[in-house]
């Protein structure tokens, strides 16, 4: 007996000619949501007004463009026989790890342009940046994108999934990993701990690093499940590459700011490390 279970349309819904996919209406929505976190924040942190609303004009649809260049630059042998394939980003294939490149590299430029830190913008958009990446992994859900290996049903009830979601796994004539799904609720637990975090009051550029973090150890875990990856020289998964960078990278820098003495102002108030040690100081 053939198996009727039938994927999610990835189609929203059709104005004339114009064909609007969920793919685009999540990774918008992700970009929305984390867009109204960022800016309550950043007002509350000082910021002149609009700021996030001007960097997300700019970083959004540069960070997208990066993303996809990523993506077929280590994917190009599906693209070179079709290269009018590559601006057709609805139907997947947006990188993580170069849009958050490309935007970071936009923020940095911004910053110098409107003299104002880096550091603390990026400290403001980390939650931000986390939220948006895991609301836009539903859009990989919707594509049948970002999945894992084989496994059975009885494995994906077992996690009490809705039959939404199992089915949706249901590609190629097995049942697969929801790894979208695992990396969604990491990047909303990681979410929640940041915004936990703020209140520490960490010498600023650390809630980013904390992100880089964080997100690194999640991916190279869950790309070791997924069976849709790039490679870098034909050998290794790109993302675990990047990812394993990533984590030394960031554990490098945290350690180094302390030392030279680049960290030394806190995320809630810009009160110096210093002094806040003198005024013990006197206290005591």
């Amino acid at each position: 007996m053939m198996n009727t279970i039938q994927p999610l349309n990835p189609v929203a819904f059709e104005l004339g000619p114009v064909t609007v996919y969920w793919y685009g209406i999540l990774i918008g929505l992700g970009a929305l949501l984390g867009y109204l976190l960022a800016n309550s924040e950043a007002k509350r942190r000082g910021l002149p007004k609009d700021t996030f609303a001007d960097l997300l004009l700019f970083a959004l649809p540069i960070s997208i463009i990066g993303a996809r260049i990523y993506y077929v630059f280590f994917r190009w042998e599906h693209f070179a026989d079709n290269p009018a394939k590559i601006f057709a980003i609805w139907e997947g294939g947006l990188a993580i790890h170069g849009g958050l490149i490309a935007g970071a590299i936009t923020a940095l430029v911004f910053a110098r342009k409107r003299n104002l830190s880096f550091w603390k913008i990026a400290d403001i958009a980390a939650p931000s940046i986390l939220l948006g990446q895991a609301v836009g992994r539903w859009g990989n859900f919707m594509n049948q994108e970002v999945y894992g290996g084989e496994v059975s049903r009885s494995f994906l009830e077992s996690l009490m999934l809705p039959d939404l979601v199992i089915n949706q796994m249901y590609i190629n004539g097995a049942y697969h990993h929801p790894t979208f799904l695992y990396e969604s609720l990491w990047n909303l637990l990681g979410v929640a701990i940041l915004l936990l975090l703020r209140r520490a009051n960490l010498r600023r550029g650390e809630m980013f690093i904390s992100y880089a973090i964080w997100y690194s150890i999640a991916r190279f875990i869950i790309e070791g499940i997924r069976t849709d990856y790039l490679l870098v020289f034909g050998v290794v998964k790109t993302a675990q590459a990047v990812s394993i960078l990533t984590l030394i990278g960031g554990v490098i820098i945290l350690f180094y700011r302390r030392r030279a003495g680049l960290a030394e102002e806190r995320y809630l108030n810009n009160t110096k490390i210093q002094s806040d040690r003198k005024k013990k100081h006197r206290i005591s």
